[in-house]
This record gives structure tokens, C-alpha cells and sequence, in this order.
């Protein structure tokens, strides 16, 4: 599976998703008209964008999003991914955008009748409900047919909660994440039980490793990532396991072992489970695809 995905919806609106899981930085460039908005986000890792031919550089951190226009300027993307990072990327004409948000151009600053023509740079904290949006887009198991209309409903959810104008009602309606040092300790857990998918802890024993209570522990999992902690594992070790069948590395026992099932027929029922189909009429329906 490639890291970058261009996704084009029509020629005045396209998606770029990367998941950079390799140990080092990818490149993506592409020549952008005056009349696109692009927005970024980023949901783990950083990023920069060179412009000028390498004389200034801008960084897109972890949690961070970013708005980029000029109708007076060419912007084209020139961008460098570092490792382990999932980025994703918006794209679209000024003239869909309004159309999409007209009633509610008052509130967004650049569609106002005397910014139309200026320049617009914006850099704004990625919030808890965007975070679950974009989780959902880099973990979701769309089928190819409805994979457009999936990621267009996704991304017009995440510019909707951009421009939100009572962003802090997310945090009075979520008081477990109202501390960002409880976030950190719940993206911690996240990583822990990813590296330890073969053999994950327990609930209380994930609390206690990143020192959180909880209670805390599973509504802010859930509030963050969309799911249970063990919800999330599940499908993140589905996946994973796909992947690998993918690569043809590995048979179907051989993945089982490596995702934590030391029976076969449990790994098989939990790949039927996931995806409708064993692990081996996956395959075949793949090979005879290609």
C-alpha cells in the first residue's frame, strides 16, 4: 500500500491522506492554481512545506492544522513527511469551498466580501473532534465503490468543525479532555497497546502504566480515537494483518502469529469477522484481481 493517496473527488476538489510508517522522509509535490484553498492537517508525526526553491520552510506539527490561500500567488505543494507520521490534506477551489459554506461565509474570515482577494495563512490546534474525524479516515475499511463519498463526508466534517465558532463547547462537553496532559497520557496508551498487540495489558494495567484513571482512560480513548481501547486494537491488528497478506510475505498462519492469535482458526474468525471474508478467499480474490 502506498504512504501517499491522492484521492480526487472532481477537478476542483481532490484529498490527499499519507501514512508515512517508514523510517524515512517522503517527498510529494504538485503544481497548485491561485484559486485553491488548502488546508492541512496533521494527526501524528510533522511536517514542512518548502517554498521558493528551498529558501523558506514551514512546519506542520503533531495536533496542528493549517490553511494556506493566495489568489495573488502560485502555492505549489512541495512537501516533506517525516517518519511515522499520518497527514491529510484538503484541496479545493475557492469557488466550490463558498459554495459549500455561503451562508456562513460572515464567519470565515477569507470569504468576507473585502478579504476575497487576499492572502490567508492560518495555524490552528487539530481539537479533540477533529482528532476522531481523522482517526476515522486513516482507520476506516471502506469498500473501493463508496471510498469517494466516505472521504468527501469526512473531510466536509472536519472543515465544519475548523470554522466552528463554539469550538470551546468540545471540552465543557468533554471534561475528561479538558486536560492536555490527560490527552498525552491517553495517546501514550495508544502506543502501548500497539506494540504490545501480541500480548496487550489489561485495561487497569494500561491506567496504570501511563498513570491515568479509568475511567478517564476509556471515555477519553473513546472520545479521542472513536472507540474502546480494545475496539481500536482490534481493528488496528485486522488491518495490520491485511497488510501483511498483502505483501506475501507471510501465510496465513504465519500472520496470524504476528498480529496474537497462536490459533488459526481464531485468527480466521476474527479476519471473517472484520472484513466478511477468511483470510485465504482474501487472497484469492485479490491474486485473481491483479
Amino acid at each position: 500500500m502506498s504512504p501517499i493517496e491522492e484521492i480526487t473527488i472532481d477537478s476542483q476538489y481532490s484529498i490527499l491522506r499519507i501514512e508515512n510508517t517508514s523510517t524515512e522522509t517522503i517527498h510529494f509535490e504538485k503544481e497548485m492554481d491561485t484559486d485553491m484553498i488548502q488546508f492541512y492537517f496533521c494527526l501524528k508525526g510533522n511536517s514542512k512545506f518548502i517554498f521558493n526553491q528551498g529558501s523558506y520552510a514551514l512546519g506542520l506539527a503533531e495536533d496542528k492544522s493549517l490553511l494556506l490561500y493566495n489568489p495573488q500567488k502560485q502555492l505549489p505543494i512541495h512537501l516533506e513527511v517525516s517518519p511515522n507520521t499520518w497527514f491529510i490534506g484538503i484541496l479545493i477551489s475557492i469557488k466550490k469551498f463558498h459554495a459549500l459554506f455561503s451562508s456562513e461565509a460572515e464567519f470565515i474570515g477569507f470569504l468576507r466580501g473585502d478579504n476575497i482577494n487576499k492572502k490567508y495563512y492560518n495555524e490552528e490546534q487539530v481539537s479533540p473532534s477533529m482528532a476522531i474525524v481523522l482517526n476515522q479516515m486513516f482507520n476506516n475499511y471502506m469498500n473501493q465503490s463508496i471510498k469517494n463519498l466516505y472521504y468527501t463526508g469526512k473531510t466536509y466534517e472536519l472543515l465544519s468543525l475548523l470554522f466552528h465558532q463554539t469550538e470551546d463547547q468540545t471540552l465543557e462537553n468533554c471534561p475528561f479532555l479538558s486536560d492536555e496532559d490527560e490527552v498525552v497520557k491517553i495517546r501514550k496508551a495508544k502506543e502501548i497497546i500497539i506494540a504490545k498487540m501480541t500480548e496487550p495489558p489489561t485495561l487497569q494495567e494500561l491506567a496504570d502504566m501511563v498513570g491515568i484513571n479509568i475511567k478517564k482512560l476509556k471515555l477519553g480513548f473513546k472520545q479521542i480515537y472513536g472507540d474502546s481501547v480494545f475496539s481500536f486494537l482490534f481493528d488496528y491488528k485486522m488491518e495490520y494483518a491485511r497488510q501483511l497478506l498483502d505483501n506475501g510475505n507471510y501465510n496465513v498462519n504465519e500472520v496470524g502469529l504476528k498480529v496474537g492469535y497462536s490459533s488459526a482458526s481464531h485468527f480466521i474468525s476474527a479476519f471473517k469477522k472484520k472484513f466478511g471474508t477468511t483470510p485465504k478467499k482474501y487472497l484469492m480474490s485479490k491474486n485473481s484481481n491483479n
